[in-house]
């Protein structure tokens, strides 16, 4: 084990061993939360033809002019048009056809009335008997409640930009320019290890000096969360033979393994003694929670090694495994937003250590928050510094970052804060 080293130091370790794979083309469906590799421009212009934009009527303006309640304008309807016909035919002078919200515009028509705006005494077909007619009950201005070809989107143009974060409304725009796949950034194949012989999967009962395994289901989230595919193999048992043994045979199939626990300077360390001389590297960070870290290639495949309580985990996971896998993935933003807010009671710190402790902020402007807060917002914290501390995660919203040189910050002060949210 190496000497202690800086945060930004070992990020800069963590984010060097994870390469950006090749895009991968995947059907719309399957690209929600995923991100554009390249530029996509539209193979149609949207609306791709001029279309109603209304139920009534298309018509000439030119033949409503003046139209009103008292003093209808009397025309003959021709046609039908519902949404999808092909053949529209040509409107001509001095008549109407009835239209439907998105049904092709017919040439010779500038303009719809409303189905609202208008009585009728019957439509093409529906009698034999019945000459249909509209009687328009107010004028149309040229353009009225007509959507023109390509005012959303013009053929050739760009729809959307490589590094877009896709979600519903940018899949739906791929979809109407007519793709139906896209290729985006390759979510990283991760495998979870949780060691530690004291660790029991529920709903077995527990003995005395046994705890519950929760470290991979919440790396599991986190990881899912972030689109990677994770693989977990739980609770190995503190014994090199068994940890190699349960892990060698996944490494052809993973980008990536993230291991919990086993890399103190305690006896039984057996994520350390499994991978020390092999490729991986274990230091100490300045930090608090989650100074124990290592990381470093097994065979040729990164690796990840994060301390065992379990907000050291989170904190972990949220200063170098989440920056390095979102840029991977293709982000643009790959660290969480930072913002500046008023410490609520005094925190103390040790020196040479920064600290992440777990922190509710309100923002600026919110009344609950008092008027020293309309600047800045407040930040107070959740619990304690104890890395063990895990249902005051649950009551946070950021993490409240105490630098290394700062061994106390008083109530009233700013503090940096990264919001989790």
């Amino acid at each position: 084990m190496v000497g202690v080293i800086s945060v930004e130091d070992h990020l800069a370790k963590v984010t060097a061993l994870l390469s950006r794979p090749p895009g991968v083309e995947l059907p719309l469906a399957d690209c929600a939360g995923k991100v554009l590799v390249a530029d996509v421009h539209a193979g149609v212009s949207l609306p791709p033809f001029d279309n109603s934009a209304m139920d009534g009527f298309a018509v000439r303006s030119v033949d409503v002019v003046g139209a009103s309640s008292d003093e209808p304008v009397e025309l003959p309807v021709v046609a039908d048009i519902p949404a999808g016909r092909t053949d529209v035919p040509a409107l001509l002078p001095g008549t109407a056809h009835r239209i439907m919200t998105g049904a092709a515009m017919p040439s010779g028509a500038d303009s719809v009335v409303p189905v609202e705006r208008t009585e009728g005494s019957g439509w093409p077909g529906s009698d034999p008997g019945t000459e249909p007619v509209v009687r328009v009950l107010a004028g149309a201005d040229p353009g009225a409640h007509v959507r023109r070809t390509g005012e959303d989107v013009a053929s050739g143009s760009l729809a959307l930009a490589g590094g877009t974060l896709l979600g519903a409304a940018h899949l739906g725009l791929a979809a109407a320019v007519g793709l139906d796949r896209l290729t985006v950034h390759a979510a990283p194949r991760v495998l979870v290890v949780s060691t530690g012989s004291e660790l029991v999967l529920p709903p077995e009962p527990l003995r005395h000096g046994q705890i519950y395994e929760s470290n991979s289901v919440m790396l599991t989230a986190a990881l899912r969360g972030l689109g990677c595919e994770v693989e977990t193999v739980r609770s190995v048992a503190d014994d090199v033979e068994t940890f190699r043994g349960a892990i060698e045979p996944r490494l052809a199939t993973t980008d990536l393994v993230v291991t919990s626990g086993g890399v103190s300077a305690g006896a039984y360390e057996v994520v350390k003694d499994a991978l020390t001389g092999v490729g991986v590297e274990f230091a100490k960070v300045g930090m608090q929670p989650g100074g124990p870290q290592g990381c470093g290639r097994w065979n040729g495949v990164p690796v990840v090694t994060l301390p065992g309580n379990p907000v050291a985990v989170l904190v972990s996971f949220e200063v170098f495994l989440r920056p390095a896998l979102r840029a991977v993935l293709g982000h643009e933003q790959v660290q969480r937003t930072k913002v500046a807010a008023r410490l609520t009671e005094t925190l103390t710190s040790p020196s040479g250590k920064r600290q992440y402790r777990r922190g509710y902020y309100t923002p600026p402007g919110n009344a609950e928050s008092g008027p020293a807060a309309q600047v800045t917002g407040v930040v107070g914290p959740r619990g304690g510094p104890g890395s063990h501390l895990l249902a005051a995660f649950t009551q946070a919203n950021c993490l409240i970052v105490l630098p290394e040189d700062v061994t106390e910050a008083a109530a009233g002060t700013e503090a940096e804060v990264l919001l989790l949210g």
